[in-house]
């Protein structure tokens, strides 16, 4: 018990260590090479660690509960601003060409780089709450190896100002993070009938848009990232952009055997009461 928890202390001190690290970076081309659009990431960090604060004030001092509210408005903000730039996009110049390798590679549709700009300050300052207060478990905790990769991989191409969209398109994924999150929250608030009609319509966005903006979604990115490999040169961003994505693919499979678990111990806890009634 001893060895696992100064193992779980080194591996927060190792995450603390590269965040840092992150911040330096992130400071450093702010300040000494005036990349002032930069300033969205802090503006992120800032925006999410102050709605920290007011739930912290106004509704519960639970670390926990906190930690997943700010994460249920980081993405309900995310789905907004994505379908928001999609759809603009998509009216302002048609489908002709918007999914093309030199628009997802080089270009950079209107709000796209702000957009993920601030994203990329919410996975700093989710790291940082979750070291802070302890918010994870096992010598390797995965919930902070997501979050470091996403950081490296949106960093490096805010620095260098490509696959801007391609990322954009990966974060659709947070419409099924926004059902994920209303479900902890919901049971964190004490609602749990799983007989309830709004229990079951969550059930039903979280599973549609589980297979939708999740497994469809990422499994499409992977698939044009392997049709234009060619495109790519000899860059890092082929290899980097295609272990993102296999991670987050493998991701989806943990993911999906969990919520099946989650939904049908919600099923069986259903027909238990019943038993229980009749």
């Amino acid at each position: 018990m001893a060895r696992t928890a100064q193992n779980e202390n080194k591996a927060g001190i190792f995450f603390l260590a590269t965040l840092v690290l992150w911040f330096v970076s992130v400071w450093f081309e702010i300040v000494f090479n005036k990349r002032k659009e930069l300033l969205c990431v802090i503006a992120g960090c800032c925006f999410y660690q102050a709605a920290n604060r007011v739930i912290r004030f106004w509704l519960s001092r639970d670390p926990l509960f906190v930690n997943t509210s700010v994460s249920l408005l980081h993405s309900s903000i995310t789905s907004v601003s994505v379908v928001f730039i999609l759809v603009n996009q998509w009216l302002k110049n048609g489908s002709n060409g918007m999914f093309e390798h030199s628009q997802l590679f080089e270009g950079t549709w209107p709000w796209a780089y702000p957009a993920l700009c601030f994203s990329c300050g919410y996975f700093a300052y989710d790291q940082l709450d979750m070291l802070h207060y302890r918010l994870y478990s096992g010598q390797i905790p995965a919930i902070l190896v997501h979050h470091l990769i996403l950081l490296i991989c949106f960093t490096l191409a805010l620095y260098r100002n490509v696959t801007i969209n391609y990322l954009i398109l990966t974060l659709i994924c947070e419409l099924h993070s926004i059902f994920l999150h209303v479900r902890k929250v919901r049971r964190m608030a004490g609602i749990r009938d799983a007989k309830s009609k709004i229990v079951k319509l969550e059930w039903v966005l979280n599973w549609v848009t589980f297979i939708l903006a999740r497994v469809v979604s990422h499994i499409l990115i992977t698939a044009k990232l392997i049709r234009d490999a060619q495109k790519f040169g000899r860059g890092i961003e082929l290899p980097l952009a295609l272990f993102g994505m296999a991670g987050m693919n493998l991701l989806n499979i943990f993911l999906g055997i969990d919520l099946f678990s989650a939904f049908r111990r919600e099923r069986n806890s259903q027909a238990n009461d019943r038993r229980h009634h009749e």
